[in-house]
């Protein structure tokens, strides 16, 4: 069998439920052991049922370090540095300890004042031009953007630059050569950066891995620029596709915006946060791993070598994981869920990423009462031609 008389992952959405993942991946679930299927040119295994995707991302014969193919756009050529998303423990740990002390729980609540600030400021902008305004241009994008640009000490007047590079990075319908070019230009950019840090430094990321890690010889300049970019890449991207669709699912869902607009208990808000999370799960197509050795999952034989595809969406909409998994139901308890991944390699950044989506939708939804699409529901494009999910733009009035 061929990659082309595989079906391909990710399988496209209904376009009458464009909240939902593809109507495959029920059948996926259902049928015994796994389903190949062609992974950016590739045949690999899609792992789709809740507890198959908890087992292979924390067994350690699954490995996180996918040898560079050219679908695999995290690479440019053999000799970038690694990453340590594409590392497996204890290599794995020691980079990730290096760079956790900006993601931990006391700095992301110290930041909470600084989001609400921007989330306003974004807002205030919106309704001095009036609208109809594109919500990700001017409110889902430049918030995490800005957060990251503070945390990592990139210039945030360069965002239009590394925005450009990861919508590059982030499409599934580019070139492998135009997606290599890409990375190059920003590792070049965080290359140079690096080097202006260590003359100049300041306090945020990038200067400290330098100050502590950069003169031991535990890290290169150019580890430093790689997993500079990684965070960079994700920091921005992710968090604003949740904004934009988050928003977009409360609008067709006005009992629950109201719930989330109306109430003062943060734990109401940290349950609807969660519950979107998992409802979208929009780390559609980005979670690869490889067996290293032979090893059996969900019933298949899984040879050393091959590789494995983490169906994150079907596994959040499992019924084996939660009752009436197709419903949006804010007040449901969710621990557990896989929009951050699972096991040792879940993201970095979930803390950050929770209390800037706590801050932007509330905030938006208060200080915009009457927010509304200024188109109809039907012209909204949605992002199944991107390794993360959302909406292009997302044009609203108020």
């Amino acid at each position: 069998m061929t990659t082309t008389d595989l079906p391909a992952f990710p399988a496209d959405r209904d376009a009458r439920c464009p909240f939902d993942p593809a109507p495959e991946y029920q059948e996926w679930r259902q049928e015994s052991g796994l389903r190949k299927v062609d992974w950016q040119g590739r045949e690999v295994w899609a792992v789709s049922r809740y507890e198959d995707v908890k087992f292979a991302m924390t067994d350690p014969r699954i490995s996180a370090e996918v040898a560079p193919q050219p679908g695999n756009t995290e690479y440019h050529g053999d000799a970038m540095p690694k990453i340590f998303p594409r590392m497996d423990d204890p290599e794995h740990a020691v980079l990730r300890r290096m760079l956790t002390k900006d993601f931990t729980v006391k700095r992301v609540n110290a930041l909470r004042p600084e989001i609400e600030k921007m989330a306003n400021e974004f807002i205030d902008t919106m309704i001095a031009n009036g609208g109809p305004a594109d919500l990700v241009q001017s409110y889902a994008l430049p918030i995490p953007s800005l957060v990251i640009s503070l945390l990592l000490g990139v210039p945030y007047s360069d965002h239009r630059f590394f925005q450009e590079i990861t919508a590059v990075v982030m499409s599934r319908t580019v070139s492998v050569e135009e997606k290599q070019q890409a990375i190059g230009r920003i590792f070049v950019y965080l290359n140079d950066l690096v080097a202006r840090k260590e003359a100049e430094p300041d306090d945020a990321l990038i200067s400290r891995l330098i100050h502590e890690y950069l003169a031991t010889g535990e890290l290169t300049r150019q580890t430093i620029a790689m997993n500079s970019f990684i965070l960079l890449n994700a920091g921005h991207e992710t968090t604003a596709n949740m904004i934009g669709l988050g928003t977009l699912t409360l609008l067709q869902n006005p009992d629950t915006l109201a719930r989330v607009r109306d109430t003062e208990d943060p734990k109401v808000i940290s349950g609807a946060v969660e519950e979107l999370l998992r409802y979208l799960t929009i780390a559609h197509n980005l979670i690869a791993r490889v067996a290293k050795e032979d090893i059996e999952i969900g019933g298949t034989l899984v040879r050393a070598g091959e590789g494995l595809i983490m169906n994150l969406p079907a596994a959040n909409r499992d019924p084996a994981f939660l009752d009436d998994p197709d419903t949006l139901d804010v007040d449901r308890n969710v621990r557990g869920h896989m929009a951050f991944g699972y096991g040792v390699h879940q993201c970095l950044g979930q803390t950050l990423a929770r209390a800037e989506l706590e801050i932007a939708l509330p905030t938006l939804l208060r200080r915009l009462p009457n927010l509304r699409l200024a188109v109809p529901f039907e012209e909204i494009r949605f992002r199944g031609d991107m390794n993360i999910y959302g909406v292009h733009e997302l044009p609203v009035e108020w």
